[in-house]
């Protein structure tokens, strides 16, 4: 019996095709990816709008759903239409408005040896309802510390994809910087600087200008991030891609997470581990508190989508026709 404690108000999930009570279990034990995380995911959010739940950008998920299965070598078993009819299934069934949906590709059972020669790519979708991943930390600021492992380089992984197995990393040091009492995980990268947090990407505000950085700086450039590039100008902010060094991190004016799950969450304290966790030094961000630049950015981005800014109906998916 599985329970939906921590998996708000999901009832039922999608299988192959078909709907399943969330409490009834048909993995087996050496389904092929449970072992080497060959999978990929994505992490995609309906919201509430006028006209009923939509998904927001759900076609650029399932685009790079699809990248990240050609690069694990995955044939993909639906068309992206279906896979897109099942998300909007799942929230309409569930009787869902504002949730978080997780469409997941993996190799299942039928050998074990690293090369999945005889494991068939199985599809599996669910919904939830699920509040800020970062909980009380998106709005009062996240205290975050810089950690000393080096995020996986891009020459090592293509990190356009999102693969099962590159997160174990960020589980790992996930939970590091939460047991020395931070928030979240910024890692650099093997050139010494910003790449990312471990499941979002890090922007920062200098004169009214957004920066972020790009695949050339071991990340993955997220959905949500790509969207506030766009729409940056109608806040009033320059908008720029280049890479993050440590000091321009310390001396933004602001700085915020991104991401889906994330969404838009301010960063307020960056303590520096690079060399240790025996030895840190405290930066406090602008103010030490969440900037007025980077709220009104989540403001806009909340009009948006809650399907409130008809510029940007193009990235909304009505779940019902």
């Amino acid at each position: 019996m599985f329970l939906n404690t921590h998996f708000s108000k999901a009832k039922k999930y999608w299988y192959m095709g078909k709907l399943y009570d969330w409490s009834e279990g048909i993995f087996h034990p050496m389904i092929h990816a449970l072992h080497y995380g060959t999978c990929t995911f994505e992490g995609i959010r309906s919201y509430p709008t006028p006209r009923g739940p939509a998904i927001f950008r759900l076609k650029d998920h399932i685009d790079r759903f699809f990248h990240s299965a050609s690069v694990i070598k995955m044939k993909v078993p639906f068309t992206k239409e279906e896979i897109m009819e099942a998300c909007k299934l799942v929230i309409r069934e569930n009787g869902l408005e504002g949730a978080y949906i997780r469409p997941l590709l993996f190799y299942s059972y039928g050998n074990l040896g690293l090369v999945p020669k005889f494991c068939p790519v199985e599809l599996v979708i669910a919904a939830w309802e699920w509040g800020a991943y970062l909980g009380e930390a998106a709005e009062r600021g996240s205290n975050a510390c810089i950690v000393p492992k080096r995020r996986i380089h891009i020459s090592q992984m293509d990190l356009s994809a999102k693969l099962g197995g590159t997160y174990v990393q960020s589980t790992i040091n996930g939970i590091e910087a939460r047991e020395h009492g931070y928030d979240e995980a910024i890692f650099l990268n093997l050139e010494g600087r910003i790449a990312e947090g471990p499941g979002e990407n890090i922007c920062i505000i200098k004169n009214e200008t957004l920066q972020t950085n790009d695949r050339s700086e071991s990340v993955l450039e997220g959905i949500t991030r790509t969207s506030l590039l766009e729409m940056a100008p109608d806040v009033g902010l320059k908008a720029k891609v280049a890479p993050i060094t440590k000091e321009d991190l310390f001396g933004a004016d602001e700085a915020f997470f991104c991401g889906t799950a994330a969404e838009i969450s301010p960063i307020v304290k960056v303590t520096d581990f690079s060399e240790g966790f025996e030895n840190g030094k405290t930066h406090i961000i602008g103010s030490g508190r969440p900037g007025v630049l980077t709220n009104r950015l989540a403001e806009a981005y909340q009009q948006i989508v809650t399907g409130k800014n008809p510029k940007y109906e193009k990235w909304l998916y009505p779940v019902k026709d």
